[in-house]
């Protein structure tokens, strides 16, 4: 055998294993260590376990509030990209890189981002602020400034309604939030208003029992509350009355449109005269003779 190569093999043989991978990483990753690496390696033990730890203590908290489920989940995946997150620069830290660079990067990446997406970050704010504050819930019927339905989805940037019509509307959560939003359904019982004109020849109480008679032949009215007829306005050729009763919300339109087809089978019984505005043309007949 050649003595160079025994020299290089005998060499070889009698360096420590150790002290040769130390110096190949101090070479490679400057005053990177074997004693850095195992610390490290035990320290991301530690981390992974207490990130598993933090986050079974969030899922119980979570899970003891009375939140929504996709309130939920969007906790749970936020605490969960946090804590990785940390554990990264932990780990970075022990190894000793300078975190202060990565941090100012991805400070200046999610201000960029964030000057990006500045309407979607709008929408996933108000997604949050409905997600907790519930002004309505799944198949609620709402009424806002850009159109009203029943609620068939909540995201975190959309609100999707289904209008009566059968279109599906989706609004922007943040413009849904800076307007009013008015609920039919969060009550379970809504009520009808009804404004009905009558003669001045037939009497206001005539008037009232005919509502009334109309109001107890229609089903679904709820007698508590009980259903009221007032008198609220003189008009140039007759007397408004408006008609109120309460209904459960699930029966409101049939009792809506029934009693208005009862008010008018009442007023024809009792010969109460429903007006109308109406225009006569009197025809005068000029018997001037030309001179």
């Amino acid at each position: 055998m050649d003595t160079s190569a025994s020299a290089l093999l005998e060499n070889v043989t009698q360096t420590d294993p150790a002290s040769t991978l130390e110096g190949w990483l101090q070479a490679g990753w400057g005053k990177l260590t074997v004693g850095r690496v195992l610390s490290a390696l035990f320290l991301l033990l530690i981390c992974l376990a207490v990130v598993r730890l933090l986050l079974g203590m969030t899922r119980r908290l979570v899970n003891r509030a009375s939140l929504d489920e996709r309130v939920k989940r969007y906790i749970l995946r936020g605490m969960r990209a946090f804590l990785y997150l940390l554990t990264a620069l932990i780990m970075a830290g022990s190894l000793n890189v300078d975190v202060s660079s990565l941090i100012a990067i991805v400070s200046v990446f999610g201000l960029a981002v964030s000057l990006a997406v500045q309407d979607v970050l709008g929408n996933v704010a108000g997604g949050m602020v409905l997600l907790f504050s519930k002004p309505f819930t799944l198949g609620d019927y709402v009424s806002t400034a850009d159109g009203e339905g029943e609620v068939a989805e909540i995201t975190l940037t959309h609100t999707k309604l289904d209008t009566p019509s059968g279109q599906r509307v989706m609004l922007p959560n943040s413009k849904l939030m800076a307007g009013q939003i008015v609920n039919y359904t969060v009550r379970g019982v809504r009520r009808a208003d009804h404004a009905v004109t009558a003669s001045y020849d037939d009497e206001p109480e005539a008037v009232r029992a005919a509502c009334l008679k109309a109001l107890s032949r229609t089903p679904n009215i709820l007698p508590d509350p009980a259903p009221q007829v007032v008198l609220t306005a003189y008009g140039e050729s007759s007397i408004e009355y408006h008609v109120r009763f309460w209904a459960k919300t699930e029966d409101y339109w049939d009792a809506h449109f029934r009693s208005l087809e009862e008010l008018r089978k009442a007023f024809a019984e009792d010969d109460v005269t429903m007006t109308y505005n109406h225009l006569n043309v009197h025809i005068v007949e000029n018997n001037t003779k030309e001179k």
